[in-house]
């Protein structure tokens, strides 16, 4: 078969898996296999393994470099054909250690290994921030690679698609393989010839939109038969020309927890223009007539679940203010949905938390990772909503032409793993949506982390001033000071106020983000002070400099909880890396957004015990209300994350897109 019907194939044959959520006895059967497998796997089993790996350390230490070569050509030969062992994955494995060392000077170590070899077997490997995740990938990606139809590395962003691809390559190199990238700004010749290596480093957004625009590309195509019949009858391949997939075999996901659960709330569409004046001029006029209703009387603004209901009155309202306006006013439906657009646009999102303004645009600002998403919009009007409200120029909103779950996507790979340093938490929902189930991988160090109780303050405003006289207290002891904020608006107050006090500081945010790496890797020399949002150097490493581990190491400062547990250990995991010293301590108000969300009631009733009183009122009952509010969080983003899937599986029922293809 030639390369371009073995694209084409593996292109038609990619796997959706149509098979819905289980439900019922069926949810509870498959969560007892879940249970089973995890006992499967556990760490031990790679443990062992590994110091299988470590033991083979001499048969290749004494090769020299051309001999080294020579086995990892025989390596790749029998993995090719398919005829390796579990002692060629081991002899593999102990082969790439010595590689890195004598390219990288870098061994990885037994714990490194071990989680490479469970991701090998298709699991999820929980590895603690600053354990080497970059350098473990490139065992079980070094396999996939000479297996011969590609490994897809997938990272949270563009940095560090190039920088792992660039750094590790010359491990790839080493063995035979040669690795990519895929940048946003890339054509689609060079997208082609980045899928076409053996390790491919790239986001899940763009792999995503890849494929998207790949079956835009097959159009009606089904099968190799149709496609190769077409290229015969036509004389050319039409839409298979254009692809630049090679099929989706292999991904090792790194930072899972955040591609795979916190980023599948939302799925992923290609749009094309759509313009339309008389439209574009009704969301002007909705932001101004959603000035003149009043809540209580005319809406109801539900912050849990950030919903506009309109009551009787509201109703009645709106149709005396569109009176005059005709248009898309005349219809009751339609005009109500663009005022709840508004409203919820006014209400709901805010400039430097949900999104920012740059050159006269909306720019989304992801709210788990704190980075700016320039290439993205607000579904169904809400994104001209936001910029009606600003009193930008409204751009047209957008036609679909596909759309995807992330879900559904990554569970169409034929083998899937992934590495984070926070899953465990989340291992029954990896198991419920991708049936990979999670290893706990041990620190190669015992962790010497200081996690000290969460403060809690009546007051937002109680809450950043100890966060400033705790961050001056340590900066004179000469520690090092990471503080977390959720927003860059909470972000740019807490520098106004550090610097009311003099204390020289850096900030790390969505607006100020062009040294990411730069800041986040001296966030760890004596006296520094960085104030970040939860773009916080994932895949960066934060190195103590001379003298700060003497007195404590860095110490890590969350001004809010999240609304997932995995997040704050994200951020609390940025410090006390490798055995090193350290302390992380959350700082959290009654006016915080997660219990203004998802403990209203019990908040309020707190804050009116208390009063605006500037004093600390941390107690075992104010911290427990923020961990049930976390809880609360976690199970409606659950919810809405399941919500996507479904609705992902019902339009491929009802309405064709992307059928399975077998």
């Amino acid at each position: 078969m030639s390369v371009a019907a073995s694209t084409t194939w593996r292109m038609l044959s990619a796997r959706l898996p149509a098979k819905q959520l289980p439900s019922g006895l069926d949810s509870a059967w498959d969560a007892a296999g879940g249970y089973a497998r995890r006992l499967f796997v556990r760490p031990g089993k790679f443990l062992a393994r590994a110091k299988k790996v470590l033991a083979l350390r001499k048969r290749f230490e004494d090769l020299s470099d051309a001999r080294l070569r020579e086995e990892a050509t025989e390596f790749r030969s029998r993995f090719r054909r398919g005829r390796e062992t579990p002692s060629d994955v081991e002899a593999s494995y102990a082969l790439v250690r010595e590689v890195a060392w004598r390219q990288m000077g870098e061994r990885p170590f037994l714990v490194q290994v071990a989680g490479a070899l469970a991701m090998d077997h298709g699991c999820i490997a929980e590895m603690a921030t600053g354990e080497g995740k970059t350098l473990t990938a490139t065992m079980p990606a070094t396999i996939a690679g000479w297996r011969g139809r590609g490994c897809h590395v997938i990272t949270v962003n563009d940095y560090l698609a190039k920088r792992d691809a660039e750094w590790m390559g010359k491990v790839y190199h080493f063995c035979g393989l040669r690795s990519a990238y895929i940048g946003q700004e890339m054509d689609p010749s060079a997208r082609r010839d980045a899928y076409q290596a053996d390790v491919t480093y790239c986001t899940n957004k763009e792999v995503t939109a890849d494929y998207l625009r790949d079956r835009l590309s097959l159009g009606r195509l089904r099968s190799l038969p149709e496609a190769l019949l077409e290229k015969i009858v036509d004389g050319a391949g039409r839409g298979t020309d254009r692809l630049v997939q090679r099929g989706l075999n292999c991904a090792i996901v790194d930072e899972a927890d955040s591609v795979l659960i916190d980023e599948a709330v939302t799925p992923l569409i290609i749009s094309g223009e759509a313009p339309n004046p008389e439209q574009v001029r009704s969301f002007a006029q909705a932001a101004e007539l959603a000035g003149r209703l009043t809540e209580n009387t005319h809406f109801r603004a539900n912050h849990r679940y950030r919903e506009i209901d309109l009551t009787d009155a509201g109703k009645r309202r709106i149709a005396e203010l569109a009176e005059t306006l005709g248009g898309v006013w005349s219809a009751p439906r339609r005009r109500e949905e663009l005022i709840v657009q508004a409203l919820t646009a006014r209400w709901f999102y805010l400039r430097e938390k949900q999104y920012v303004i740059q050159d006269g645009k909306v720019v989304i600002v992801d709210e788990f990772t704190g980075r700016l998403m320039p290439d993205r919009e607000w579904r169904d009007g809400l994104h001209q909503a936001v910029e009606a409200k600003e009193g930008l120029e409204v751009n047209p909103p957008k036609d679909t032409c596909a759309r995807i779950s992330f879900q559904r996507f990554f569970r169409a790979y034929r083998k899937l793993a992934g590495m984070t340093g926070t899953a465990n938490e989340a291992r029954r929902e990896f198991w419920q949506i991708y049936h990979l189930p999670v290893v706990v991988i041990p620190t190669n160090r015992p962790c010497a982390r200081d996690k000290g109780r969460d403060r809690v303050f009546a007051s937002a405003e109680a809450k950043f001033l100890a966060v400033v006289d705790e961050t001056r207290r340590l900066h004179e002891q000469g520690r090092a000071v990471l503080i977390g904020t959720r927003s860059v608006r909470a972000s740019e107050k807490l520098s106004s106020l550090l610097s009311d006090e003099r204390l020289e500081h850096q900030v790390l945010n969505a607006v100020r983000h062009a040294e990411e790496a730069r800041i986040v890797a001296e966030a760890g020399q004596p006296g520094k002070i960085t104030v970040a949002t939860n773009m916080a150097g994932r895949g960066t490493n934060i190195r103590l400099g001379r003298g700060v581990a003497e007195v404590g190491g860095l110490c890590v400062i969350a001004t809010e909880r999240h609304e997932a547990g995995r997040i704050d250990r994200q951020l609390f995991g940025r410090c006390a890396r490798q055995g090193q010293p350290g302390r992380a301590l959350a700082m959290v108000s009654l006016e915080d957004e997660l219990l203004q969300r998802h403990a209203p009631h019990v908040s309020a009733a707190l804050r009116r015990r208390f009063g605006n009183s500037d004093r600390e009122v941390s107690s075992p009952l104010t911290r427990r209300i923020f961990n049930l509010a976390q809880r609360r969080a976690e199970r409606l983003a659950l919810r809405q994350r399941k919500s996507v899937l479904r609705s992902d599986d019902w339009l491929d029922e009802y309405l064709g897109f992307a059928g399975s293809e077998r």
